[in-house]
């Protein structure tokens, strides 16, 4: 049942997401909670999905670790945490009551909270909070009946998330309710549904990429080389028996015994497994005896090598990854856009994960990216507030590495935070100053508006051009280049030296030139330097430092 009830719930709100995404308070194209919470969910439904007759444990385990993996943005790590905490009461148990629930409910919001550095009221941790509370109420008071029990929390969590708009004066103003905590509605009540034996549509489309995230690594082409091992292949085991460190030694024992450029990850609940070798069946069968298989990809490196010798592969730079000598320190960038790429590549960074503002990447495209940087230590660089908190979940489950996350919220503060890395310094003196140097810059994005709303007291059209700053809207209007002019106006400060202006890919060089221009002929004591970042939805992104 608990399974019915997490697939109808994952069902019904990917039926909903792009009514949840129009609920983001923000009108810009790229407004992405249900799309985000969707993809969390729909990460864990798929391995549920394939269980046949799972006991309490193992579906537990299954949500639990496939929407921790999932986990893109900060709505979608919150309900990860969510569940995460759920099942780790109800996993202890075959049949569920009202106080067993309560104390999951009350398990989920707890967790939830520790993970958010700062959480806000008015919430996806809002209503679930109130949902936990009224749980608690019921049991208390001896209701025993789960469909008045689950009724009356949907009901009084319907409640909650209506007053969302009195605790945050800027959903009431966009005429909105919170969009996470409506997500996590439709979650409870596509269970209930599932729980009231209503016919329902569960069937979960065959796994795919959540999302295309092309990594690049900062190296030369691939030199032409034999390649000993045809076949890369990678997998995650869902385990159902113990799987201590001398099980692990073991295991990688084995695989090294047929292959190289083995990579072996374990959580409590899944090990990652990435081998080159000539015989993946041999792999593959060893692993069986420690639990399910899923995410399971096999690659012919050898075709790979004749077809792409210029341009590699993810597989190819995984196998080029291992090659490389291990050094001391290592980039990860979140990016967008050709030009932007390449400045990081420039700097030194080692691996892009291309997504940012117009798509999350989950925590398990953070595992991947950090498994292929060579480094004691590898630096995160989110560059979007809203992928911070994947970024820092993945820290919790990486292993053999330290991971740092700067919280880069822009890409000029990500570009910041790498110039000012300083290879003779510690570690803990390199995250000080680039923590503390991002913090004097300032940063201005120009899109479009997708609906009518207000904000700030400003009233926005739908097809209105508007410039975007660190904390709110700087200016609104029909004529791009003087709303990115205001915009810059805006931004400016005495202290301010210099401006950097990166302009998207719908912009031509000309009129990139021509805003130039005119800022340089208003701020004639500042540099200001332009250049092409290629990113889509954004037609410029400005930053003054």
């Amino acid at each position: 049942m608990l399974s019915k009830m997490f697939l109808a719930g994952a069902k019904n709100l990917e039926a909903k997401k792009e009514w949840i995404n129009e609920l983001n308070v923000f009108p810009v194209p790229d407004g992405d909670t249900g799309t985000n919470m969707t993809l969390t969910i729909m990460s864990a439904a798929k391995e549920v999905s394939l269980m046949e007759n799972p006991d309490m444990s193992s579906l537990c385990k299954a949500i639990s670790s496939g929407s921790l993996r999932g986990a893109r943005g900060n709505s979608g790590v919150i309900l990860s945490q969510l569940f995460r905490g759920f099942t780790k009461v109800v996993r202890e148990y075959d049949e569920l009551d009202t106080t067993i629930i309560a104390d999951a409910f009350d398990k989920a919001v707890e967790t939830a909270y520790k993970a958010v550095m700062k959480p806000k009221e008015g919430t996806i941790l809002t209503v679930a909070k109130g949902g936990a509370q009224k749980a608690r109420e019921l049991a208390d008071n001896g209701e025993e009946d789960l469909e008045i029990y689950f009724g009356e929390i949907i009901r009084y969590a319907d409640e909650v998330l209506s007053k969302t708009p009195d605790m945050l004066p800027v959903l009431k103003q966009a005429g909105v309710v919170d969009s996470g905590g409506q997500g996590l509605m439709q979650v409870l009540k596509g269970a209930y549904d599932a729980f009231l034996g209503k016919e329902l549509d569960l069937t979960i489309p065959d796994a795919k990429p959540a999302a295309s995230y092309a990594m690049t690594m900062n190296m030369d082409a691939q030199a032409q080389a034999d390649i000993k091992y045809g076949y890369c292949t990678e997998f995650i085991i869902m385990l159902n028996r113990n799987f201590n460190i001398k099980q692990e030694m073991d295991f990688k024992e084995y695989l090294e015994s047929i292959g190289d450029s083995i990579v072996v990850v374990a959580d409590d609940d899944v090990v990652k497994v990435h081998v080159h070798t000539n015989d993946p069946g041999l792999a593959i069968q060893k692993a069986l005896k420690y639990g399910a298989l899923s995410n399971m990809k096999i690659d012919n490196m050898r075709l790979e090598h004749e077809e792409k010798l210029f341009k590699m592969s993810e597989k190819n730079q995984e196998m080029a990854s291992s090659e490389m000598p291990r050094k001391e320190v290592g980039f990860i960038a979140v990016s967008v856009g050709e030009g932007i790429n390449e400045i990081f590549t420039g700097l030194g960074v080692d691996y892009i994960i291309e997504g940012g503002q117009t798509m999350n990447p989950s925590t398990e495209d953070m595992l991947n990216a950090i498994d292929k940087v060579n480094a004691d230590t590898v630096f995160i660089l989110p560059n979007n507030k809203n992928i911070i908190l994947a970024a820092e979940q993945a820290t919790h489950m990486a292993e053999g590495k330290n991971i740092v996350v700067i919280p880069t919220k822009t890409v000029p503060q990500g570009i910041t935070a790498v110039i000012n890395y300083v290879p003779d310094l510690s570690v803990e003196e390199n995250t000080e100053t680039m923590i503390e140097e991002i913090k004097a810059v300032s940063t201005g994005q120009v899109t479009y508006a997708v609906r009518d709303t207000v904000i700030d007291d400003k009233e926005i059209k739908a097809g209105d051009y508007m410039g975007i700053g660190d904390s709110g809207i700087l200016s609104i209007g029909t004529d791009m280049i003087e709303i990115t002019f205001r915009m810059i106006e805006d931004m400016m400060e005495d202290e301010k030296e210099l401006i950097s202006i990166y302009y998207g890919k719908e912009i031509s060089e000309e009129t990139a030139e021509a805003l130039k221009e005119r800022v340089e002929a208003r701020y004639p004591k500042c540099d200001i330097e332009l250049q092409y970042g290629g990113q889509p939805i954004y037609y410029y992104i400005v930053s003054a430092e």
